[in-house]
């Protein structure tokens, strides 16, 4: 059983769903049912002792799981679900669209037909996390009759009394965001997170850079709901679900590549390659493996530059702590990565970057005499970077002065932008932010000891 995000059932003898419940870690979570019974309660017991089978779902994010124990629950009404309960029911997001001034609550009972309900969940700390986070983004009313007065969630940011009683627009507004709430739980989440984009561009270009820094703020709040959203009934139909997604993925991206000569078959493997510093110092290089479109956390490396001048692509230059040269570490993060030739080759090289890293990379490559596929993925509209020329052609003075290329140079690129809603660059950019994750990690975790260095 995997150590992933994801819901588990366990069914009785007959195939009946008896419980369903959702864990970050399936491994850990259905173990602790069957460790040391004794240290379960009465109820929990008797539910152990009828499970016959376990299935699991893989889901993309926790909000995914959350949802999806909550359609379970729903569409079976698993019996120790209910006894488990404490003799309490489940919680359901409440939401009175109709109302002239909408209002989002907790309830246990969905009496009003009136409304729009989420649910039930069981976990009612994860609903709270949902919505707490959702509130920063788009804030809401959460009590019914509302006092037309500032409250204290207003100072907090999180309500928007009272300008929605006392201003036409702003009720509108509300209203607006009332539904784009009501969108997000229904899991179109990332159209709401294009949206925010597109209106942060528009400020920017306007110059309205701290309005664009609000719009900003509210992209990184919906950060975690914005992982590739499935609907519970997508799992329910295909349990293999996630593993069918990271398939697709990978199949695309070897089509694309492929378009441009690379004659990529798979792409079992993936290294990623990220440079990271802190003003200057401590700079560090990091290496992130993906086995079958799945991070794979054992295998990431961490590279501590040593600066100097490790090969003469260096043209004499330092750049351990004085003035870094993201070109120069890079090459160096890559010779020392194929010293080990005890570690399996990759399908495809990542790096993080534009065509500068991806010609410095190269280089790396052929003075290795390897041949892997390289791309970069640049952050400006996150442009894929492919070299569509021989690596075997000598590097023209920018590059070997570590200057990106430029037009009429003898190594040539093809920038490709894929659309956002593409699997092949949805994975590309999973890969890409992991390198970065973890790269930055390093900054955090400086003093630790159990860094691994290569």
């Amino acid at each position: 059983m995997p150590s992933k995000a994801g819901v588990y059932k366990f069914l009785d003898g007959n195939g009946n769903v008896i419980y369903a419940g959702k864990a970050n870690d399936l491994k850990s979570r259905v173990r602790s049912y069957f460790i040391n019974k004794t240290t379960l309660g009465e109820k929990t017991r008797v539910l152990v002792e009828n499970i016959r089978k376990i299935n699991i779902t893989i889901v993309e994010s926790e909000l995914e799981a959350l949802l999806l124990e909550a359609f379970y629950i729903k569409k079976y009404k698993p019996k120790y679900n209910i006894r488990l309960a404490d003799n309490k029911s489940y919680i359901s997001i409440k939401i009175t669209s109709k109302d002239v001034y909408p209002n989002i609550t907790l309830v246990r009972q969905e009496k009003d037909p009136r409304a729009i309900y989420f649910g039930p969940y069981p976990n009612t700390s994860s609903v709270k996390l949902v919505l707490k986070t959702i509130r920063q983004v788009f804030p809401y009313v959460s009590v019914r009759n509302h006092p037309k007065k500032l409250c204290l969630y207003h100072h907090l940011g999180l309500c928007p009394c009272p300008g929605i009683y006392d201003s036409k627009q702003a009720s509108i507004i509300y209203k607006q965001n009332i539904r784009s709430i009501i969108r997000i739980l229904k899991g179109q989440s990332r159209k709401i997170m294009k949206e925010l984009e597109i209106e942060r561009e528009t400020l920017s270009k306007n110059e309205l850079f701290e309005e664009a820094l609000i719009i900003q703020k509210k992209i990184d709040a919906l950060s975690f709901i914005t992982t590739p959203f499935h609907r519970p009934l997508e799992y329910d139909l295909n349990p293999n679900l996630r593993t069918d997604i990271r398939e697709k993925e990978m199949q695309e991206l070897i089509q694309t590549l492929n378009k441009y000569g690379m004659n990529l078959e798979s792409l079992s493997r993936i290294e990623c390659y990220d440079i990271s510093n802190l003003q200057g110092t401590n700079a560090t290089g990091s290496m992130v493996v993906f086995l079958g479109g799945e991070k794979e956390g054992s295998q990431y490396r961490r590279f501590k530059i040593r600066g100097g001048k490790p090969a003469s692509v260096l043209k004499g230059q330092d750049y351990g702590e004085a003035k870094p040269n993201d070109f120069a570490m890079m090459s160096e993060v890559l010779k020392r990565r194929f010293k080990h030739t005890e570690w399996d080759a990759p399908n495809l090289i990542i790096v993080d970057g534009g065509k500068g890293q991806v010609s410095c990379a190269l280089e790396v490559l052929k003075d290795n005499a390897v041949s892997i596929p390289l791309i970069g993925l640049a952050k400006r509209e996150e442009t894929i970077v492919i070299p569509i020329t021989p690596p075997n052609l000598p590097l023209s003075g920018e590059e070997q002065g570590f200057l990106p290329q430029i037009r009429g140079s003898q190594r040539e690129f093809e920038e490709v932008l894929l659309p956002r809603n593409s699997p092949s660059l949805n994975l590309i950019m999973r890969i890409r932010d992991e390198a970065h994750r973890f790269a930055i990690n390093y900054h955090k975790n400086l003093r630790s000891k159990s860094a691994i260095f290569c």
